[in-house]
């Protein structure tokens, strides 16, 4: 069940800010989903590490302008890029050049079980990491019942604007970072969400970051390369 989706904040503070980067581009792809082409965007790390994992990265809202060019997305990528291991990011339904229709998060969690699919026929040993920021994160908790990642990574995930009261419990290593100055997801709600988990994530409360990591970028970056080596192997 999905809550109704309260846009009024989002429109106040502009959405996403037309600030997002191009994409570092390995391979850019149209792969076939459950409502039509998914568009995708692999990366180009400099050199594939030994043992490597495979990490996709879910975007945020679509209708307020989340994309896989979204900054904060952008960020998670090459935060993985130099982990030296390959990444995918994709467009959710009708956003870019992906077909089909907003769904709420519904078919959003089925377009990310189509492109891990294909990911895992690619890399058929590698394990799976799966991240996402604002509504990406929504959808990674909703869909991580069914995919079998090894690890999560949910950034300023929308816990007092969709149910997340009734998805299944995280049962592997993961990692929530939320800004304390965020204007659209109440930050208080997240904590307490946190602290409700039977398995608790590694959680970061960044003091001085809005929703969008504002000029917090490189520190959401560090956050997530020194949170990383802590989770358990």
């Amino acid at each position: 069940m999905t809550r109704q989706f309260d846009v009024s904040r989002l429109r106040e503070h502009h959405l996403y800010d037309g600030l997002e980067e191009g994409p570092c581009v390995g391979e850019d792809l149209l792969l076939p989903g459950p409502a039509g082409n998914i568009e995708v965007l692999t990366s180009c790390p400099p050199v594939i590490a030994d043992n490597f994992a495979v990490a996709v990265i879910c975007h945020p809202h679509p209708l307020y302008g989340g994309s896989m060019a979204n900054k904060v997305v952008h960020t998670l990528s090459t935060t993985f890029d130099d982990m030296n291991m390959p990444v995918l990011r994709f467009n959710f339904r009708g956003v870019g050049r992906s077909e089909g229709e907003f769904d709420q998060g519904n078919g959003e969690a089925e377009d990310l079980s189509a492109v891990i699919r294909w990911m895992r026929e690619r890399h058929p040993s590698a394990p799976l990491w799966v991240a996402g920021f604002s509504f990406g994160a929504y959808v990674a908790m909703r869909a991580q019942p069914t995919i079998n990642a090894q690890r999560l990574l949910l950034v300023a995930p929308p816990v007092s604007l969709f149910d997340f009261e009734h998805l299944a419990p995280v049962t592997v290593p993961w990692m929530v970072i939320q800004g304390d100055r965020d204007e659209i997801v109440d930050s208080h709600a997240v904590v307490n969400w946190v602290k409700q988990q039977p398995r608790r994530p590694l959680f970061r409360l960044m003091a001085d970051a809005d929703h969008f990591f504002h000029g917090r970028t490189g520190r959401l970056r560090r956050a997530v390369e020194v949170g990383w080596n802590r989770l358990p192997r």
